[in-house]
């Protein structure tokens, strides 16, 4: 075992052991002392509260929760495992982490960085960074821990507008952050270095210029980084609130660490597919990823001579003749490689996007897109990720006094191209080095059957389970939701299983809305624990502040273990449902069947006239026995041991019985108690729908009722007016707030400007007077010309007259 006695430091030790500074009670997590003081939090006094997510865990041994009414941080030492193997144990008191100032906005999501160091706040109205070890002062059990703001001329609440739409750390960083803000640009801020000016700055442009389009398709939503597979782990993938999807790629945090072997694995393959192949093509598009790896990576041309090593550091890069390019939207592409439905929205999807999530699967990249009608459309990329530049953009660079790059900004546009054709039943390396985005194969579309008040505008979370990559986590308003993806397209063909395409299944995990007519109680915090024996819980905190903690079989894909879980008067209550197969197995078939059946020789028939003492019947006593004892004697013998062992499982399975009997007795005595009130709330309700059926008779003698329907052309319009009012108004509003931010944003600018445009108008104004009094002598000009040309006229057709008569009276 490992201890931590030192608060300044992170604990690196197994996540199973560790033990605080002070002594502390080890208790069950759900009944923690931050858990149990049910004081409700304040959200403004909405009737739906947002959608948030104040819990987090280091991957270790510890859980960090935001709590909303003293704001502050509980860190909390955790054991998996202890003393029940799927038992999590709680240190009491928790540590609790103050921040050095005070937050001027309502945090909504807490995020930890990848060693456990800082950790993010993120709200509507800002951004700060808590660095947990870095504490100023301590008083008690509370510590005074330094947190600073990030970008506050660009994300602060008071003056400017823009709001931080979704913000990640960085898997390959440990000081990283990457924030999607409503201004349509992605940034990666360096938290070691610099927490005012982010380090590389992407101005994101998905239409290109003179095109008629929806405000939902220039209106960013959400991000995920890639995973660890070939140029995804360069890329980054953003969702626009119309459902496209569009990718940057190569975007690489300046002194990341990456592992050897696979960024050696991307070089080659850029050689052996790009530079070494017979299409010309190819080898255009491939030598600039080729430059780019050897400028970033200065080691790697050493390293491929034999100088192998573990990591690789990459340098600050910027091609100065070229900005990344904005590849997409992806498109789809049927199973046979031919260009069906190439549509980016389902016709199964409601409302507008509202969430993002990458998960690598194996071979397989899957992109999982919410919708806010509660849907889940699931798409695989069907072709690699290449990096693509758009050549004669420059980027703008800035550089210390030495020449080194500390920051880069470039607009991103859009590339076009038309879609590359893949089947899933060829090599990919007939596509590679094409210069197109990857095309996605639709996988299915998951409907959550959320409750009817939300499945309109409804706000979707999505987690992976950290042992099962297969299992999605969905967060809502209704409570988690677990999909298991059983088809992957490239997973199933490595492995020679079945290529029929079988639709995920959802399981719902916890409910927290009773009925599709009352309020949604969402959860506040969600948190998913694993440890190396194979175990896996969820955690989920109320708006009450009350925890609930499920255990997740991952053994089983195809018949998980299902938790139904409601909330009635703040209190959880938890029924787990026993898969029945389990109890069939504790006796074998075997030993249900009983003994075999004993097969008497020919020679019994004349077993009368044989005496005991003769030699045959000696011979035929004995032949019995050995049969009896075959049959009868070694079967009690596993009878006895069967039961012995299964004797401990028996007990349980009785235990539980006898438990889930005496909990079915107190509820039984429950329902006789309230059964009075039951009778008279149907009396009522009874009484108050011959009440509504009378109310109808006489609402449907009104006028009104007897109007006619629409029809098919004012239905449709209808749904045009209402998706404009539910989602494109919100994205120009959107886009209003953003250029008034940046109107704000420079405010000494334009007064300089002001006083150079007012000289410049009177000079324009004495310009224009001029010139207006020669424009008015040159008109009076032409006119008089324009009189002496008509007279001139006249007077040339008299002479030609008079010469034409004289010439007749000559003639």
């Amino acid at each position: 075992m490992r201890y931590n006695f030192d608060d300044n430091e992170p604990d690196s030790g197994h996540h199973r052991s560790p033990t605080p500074k002070l002594d502390a009670d080890w208790v069950p997590l759900q009944t923690h002392p931050v858990f149990t003081a049910a004081a409700a939090a304040d959200f403004g006094g909405t009737v739906s509260p947002p959608l948030r997510n104040l819990l987090a865990s280091d991957g270790a041994s510890r859980l960090f929760f935001w709590d909303c009414t003293i704001l502050c941080v509980h860190r909390i030492s955790i054991r998996l495992g202890e003393p029940e193997p799927t038992s999590v144990l709680a240190a009491s008191p928790s540590k609790v982490l103050q921040p050095d100032v005070k937050l001027d906005f309502v945090v909504h999501k807490i995020s930890i960085n990848k060693n456990g160091s800082a950790l993010a706040l993120v709200g509507p109205g800002g951004l700060f960074i808590m660095y947990l070890y870095g504490h100023t002062s301590s008083r008690e059990n509370t510590l005074i821990c330094r947190t600073v703001r990030v970008g506050p001329q660009i994300y602060y609440g008071g003056h400017d507008v823009i709001r931080t739409l979704q913000v990640s750390w960085h898997p390959y960083s440990d000081f990283h952050l990457g924030v999607l803000s409503s201004d349509s640009v992605f940034r990666l801020f360096n938290l070691s270095s610099d927490i005012l000016q982010p380090e590389q700055e992407y101005y994101l442009q998905p239409v290109e210029p003179g095109q008629s389009i929806n405000a939902t398709s220039i209106c960013p939503v959400d991000f995920s980084f890639g995973g660890d597979h070939l140029w995804d782990k360069f890329s980054v993938f953003v969702l626009f609130s119309d459902g496209s999807i569009y990718i940057l790629c190569p975007v690489i945090p300046f002194k990341s660490t990456y592992k050897w072997e696979s960024i050696l694995e991307i070089y080659n393959d850029a050689q052996s597919f790009g530079l070494k192949s017979a299409n010309s093509k190819a080898i255009s598009n491939s030598s600039l990823p080729i430059s780019w790896l050897e400028e970033t990576f200065p080691n790697l041309v050493q390293a491929t001579d034999g100088g192998g090593m573990p990591v690789i550091m990459a340098h600050p890069c910027a091609l100065f003749d070229a900005s990344l390019a904005l590849q997409g939207p992806l498109r789809r592409a049927c199973n046979n490689g031919d260009e069906g439905d190439t549509s980016i929205k389902g016709a199964e999807c409601e409302g507008r996007a509202v969430s993002l999530l990458y998960n690598l699967i194996s071979k397989d990249s899957v992109l999982v897109t919410a919708w806010s009608g509660g849907q889940l459309q699931i798409d695989a990329l069907a072709d690699e990720i290449q990096p693509v530049w758009n050549l004669g953009s420059p980027p703008r660079v800035r550089v210390d006094a030495d020449d080194n790059i500390l920051g880069l900004a470039m607009i991103c546009e859009l590339i076009t191209g038309k879609l590359s054709k893949v089947k899933l039943d060829q090599p990919l390396d007939h596509t590679v080095w094409s210069g197109h985005p990857p095309p996605l194969l639709r996988l299915a579309i998951v409907d959550l059957a959320l409750p009817k008040k939300m499945e309109r505008d409804s706000l979707v979370t999505m987690f992976v389970d950290k042992l099962m990559d297969e299992r999605i986590y969905a967060l809502h308003s209704g409570g988690i939701d677990s999909i298991i993806l059983h088809f992957l397209p490239f997973t199933s063909q490595s492995r020679g299983q079945d290529q029929t395409m079988r639709t995920p299944s959802v399981h719902p995990v916890l409910n927290t809305c009773q009925g599709d007519t009352s309020d949604p109680f969402p959860l506040c915090g969600f948190a998913s624990l694993s440890d190396s024996f194979g175990y896996s819980w969820i955690v989920g905190v109320t708006i009450s502040q009350e925890c609930v903690v499920l255990e997740m079989k991952t053994w089983n894909l195809q018949v998980p273990i299902q938790v139904n879980n409601f909330l009635n008067g703040g209190k959880s209550v938890m029924t787990e449902e026993k898969n029945e197969s389990e109890r069939s197995k504790i006796i074998s078939k075997d030993l249900l069947s009983g003994p075999k059946v004993v097969l008497l020789p020919q020679s019994s028939s004349n077993m009368r006239s044989v005496t005991a003492d003769s030699i045959e019947g000696r011979s035929m006593l004995h032949q019995y026995f050995k049969l009896f004892h075959e049959n009868y004697v070694e079967y009690a013998h596993t009878v006895y041991y069967g039961l012995k062992h299964q004797g401990p499982k028996l007990k349980r399975l009785i235990d539980d019985q006898h438990a889930h009997l005496k909990e079915a007795q107190k509820k039984l005595l429950k329902v006789e108690g309230k059964q009075q009130l039951l009778e008279d709330r149907i009396e009522r309700a009874i009484k108050l729908h011959n009440d509504l059926e009378e109310r109808l008779h006489r609402l449907k003698n009104l006028p009104g009722a007897h109007k006619r329907p629409l029809s098919k052309a004012e239905r449709e319009f209808k749904s045009t007016l209402d998706h404009f009012a539910g989602v494109e108004l919100d994205a120009l509003h959107t886009s209003i707030d953003t250029l008034t931010a940046r109107l704000r944003r420079y405010p000494n600018s334009s007064k300089n400007n002001n006083l150079v445009n007012n000289q410049q108008q009177k000079m324009y104004r004495r310009n224009t007077y001029v010139q207006g009094s020669q424009i008015s002598q040159l008109k009076s000009s032409l006119k008089k010309l324009s009189l002496l040309n008509a007279e001139n006229t006249k007077k040339v057709k008299l002479v030609e007259s008079t010469i034409k008569s004289k010439e007749r009276n000559r003639c």
